[in-house]
């Protein structure tokens, strides 16, 4: 997938805007803002994650926001519910003039709509980079940051540039998930297709059913696809869990006579950002970052 260059076109069409409307992209097209929002509750991480990046602090947050580096937004913000679930009434009592939501909250659109104008901000799939964008300009328009957005996208470019150049040429990768002792795959056209699609990284199965918590796999499907690199996402990790840990579940002989085990090149990726706030800029770069620092150690 060539991202490359996009960024002078989106940023261009995007930024083209007067200061009491923006016309912004989202995951339901394109949606006309009136006035410079300034009362915001948001129940997506990873716009969260964005808005941060931005300077932007909501008046209405979740009551989990699972990395830990966002938890500064918690400060003189309102807690409004969960991923999943808005509190209606702590919602009435902040009057929100915009209301952000995305992925896990994504399906709660209507009531909320009937509160206040609400933007549904998804990201997910293999162009979760170009989407990350589309959302970053977006922000950018719609609060007045252009040139901030402007420059952070270019700061994303170049990590993706430096991943891309890591991975070239170092063989196959699987993606895999483990949530306490089960381990399931994500291939292309998953929720994490992106890795592949963004970074021309060969996937070592060709057809892993692309489900919501990806297709269930043995030990022996590691052991029989042979990746050169296992890419491990620890959900119990990402969600504050106590079960079994990513290591100890892929620690056994079928797993340990792969090519990824025998040669060390299993990458434990940053957890909340991969999986809570995938597609928040911030993550999205820390993810970027440690699949470049890992890949790179290897000629």
């Amino acid at each position: 997938m060539k991202l490359f260059g996009l960024l002078p076109a989106l940023f261009a069409g995007t930024f083209a805007f007067q200061a009491w409307a923006a016309d912004i992209d989202t995951a339901a097209g394109r949606v006309a803002i009136e006035g410079v929002p300034s009362r915001i509750a948001v129940f997506d991480i990873a716009a969260l994650d964005t808005l941060d990046r931005l300077g932007i602090r909501p008046a209405g947050v979740p009551d989990d926001l699972y990395v830990p580096r966002l938890q500064r937004m918690r400060q003189g913000a309102e807690i409004v519910g969960n991923i999943f679930e808005p509190d209606l009434e702590a919602l009435s009592a902040l009057e929100p003039d915009l209301i952000v939501i995305g992925g896990r909250s994504s399906p709660q659109m209507k009531p909320l709509s009937q509160l206040a104008p609400t933007i549904d901000m998804t990201v997910d799939g293999d162009d979760l980079v170009a989407q990350a964008l589309h959302r970053l300009a977006a922000y950018g328009a719609l609060f007045g940051k252009a040139d901030d957005a402007a420059r952070i996208a270019a700061e994303l470019d170049r990590s993706l540039r430096a991943a891309r150049g890591a991975v070239a040429g170092k063989g196959t990768a699987l993606i895999v998930m483990t949530s306490g002792p089960k381990v399931t795959a994500y291939g292309k056209g998953s929720r994490f297709g992106w890795v592949h699609a963004s970074l021309d990284l060969p996937a070592a199965v060709e057809d892993v059913e692309s489900a919501t918590h990806g297709e269930a796999i043995s030990f022996e499907f590691i052991r029989a696809a042979n990746p050169d690199w296992l890419i491990v996402l620890d959900r119990a990790a990402a969600i504050g869990s106590d079960e079994q840990n990513a290591r100890a579940t892929l620690d056994n002989e079928l797993v340990a006579a792969t090519t990824a085990w025998r040669k060390g090149q299993v990458v434990y990726l940053p957890a909340a950002e991969f999986y809570i706030a995938a597609g928040g800029i911030q993550s999205l770069t820390k993810v970027l970052a440690a699949i470049t620092d890992a890949f790179s150690r290897t000629r």
